[in-house]
């Protein structure tokens, strides 16, 4: 049981309309005896970054549930950002330029205008898929929170108290990663009681002192590009879990494992299931 504060809430689109209260929430039928955390997750976690953008079109509703449906990662992986009215959407760049058929920056739109954004699905992707408006955060945890770990990047440090009171509503604290690639804003997720996940580029890497963040970093979220002394330095940094950031092939996901990275985030999840790593990883 989850105790949350003393309001009511409607959440819809997992089993009907449910409700939170200030004595308990109720959780939906496939939860079984509870969500799914990630204390549940395997020795070597496999996330489907943006859903798996080689495979499915990236941050879109039918990209993650097919990842979700195929089962080939652990965590589903997608970008926020926030519109002008405080609504969060899901989204990776600040402008809607690369990904739909519309242009301008995401931030100049309001709920309104987001019914009427289209995603652009790239021509280079296997199977046909259609067009279809970039889910709202709170459409994304309603359908798949507590069924799968979800990682979430708040690429609006700005964003983050509103992330946490969706997360919050939902009961969701230990099943949604957030992620960022500033310490700071990885210390602000954690002072509000969530997961809180941090990024960084092989550049940063290689000044990075990691073992600084392990008071408040659930789990370090490191480019595979880095060098490999820089990879066991994150390794050895007291951090609990250290991902590699972004892995598309069997060869890079064998050396990071091999390295001690617990797991791998990739734009192709289904190429690397179907591949047996050399090396299992963990340490």
């Amino acid at each position: 049981m989850v105790t949350l504060v003393s309001r009511t809430v409607p959440i819809m689109g997992l089993a009907g309309a449910l409700s939170l209260t200030g004595l308990a929430f109720a959780p939906p039928l496939e939860w079984g005896s509870g969500p799914l955390t990630v204390d549940a997750l395997p020795r070597v976690t496999y996330t489907a970054h943006r859903g798996g953008a080689l495979e499915v079109p990236e941050n879109s509703m039918s990209g993650l549930a097919a990842a979700f449906d195929r089962g080939t990662a652990q965590v589903l992986d997608f970008d926020t950002r926030m519109l002008r009215d405080g609504t969060l959407v899901v989204m990776h760049d600040a402008t809607l330029d690369r990904t739909t058929y519309s242009g301008g920056l995401v931030r100049d739109l309001d709920r309104r205008d987001w019914e009427g954004v289209r995603l652009r699905p790239e021509a280079s992707l296997p199977g046909g898929w259609r067009s279809e408006r970039p889910p709202t955060v709170a459409e994304v945890l309603d359908r798949f929170g507590g069924r799968i770990v979800l990682m979430l990047e708040a690429k609006d440090p700005d964003s983050l108290e509103g992330l946490a009171r969706l997360i919050r509503s939902r009961g969701l604290t230990r099943s949604v990663l957030v992620n960022s690639n500033h310490p700071a804003v990885a210390e602000r997720a954690h002072r509000l009681g969530l997961i809180s996940q941090l990024w960084r580029s092989a550049r940063q890497m290689r000044s990075d002192r990691p073992a600084a963040w392990a008071p408040y970093v659930d789990v370090l979220d490191m480019d595979h590009k880095a060098r490999d002394a820089d990879l066991v330095r994150a390794v050895r940094s007291g951090v609990p879990r250290v991902w590699a950031h972004t892995v598309n092939t069997p060869a890079d996901r064998d050396r990071v494992l091999r390295l001690g990275c617990d797991g791998v985030i990739s734009d192709a999840p289904g190429l690397l299931a179907a591949t047996a790593a050399t090396s299992s990883g963990g340490r």
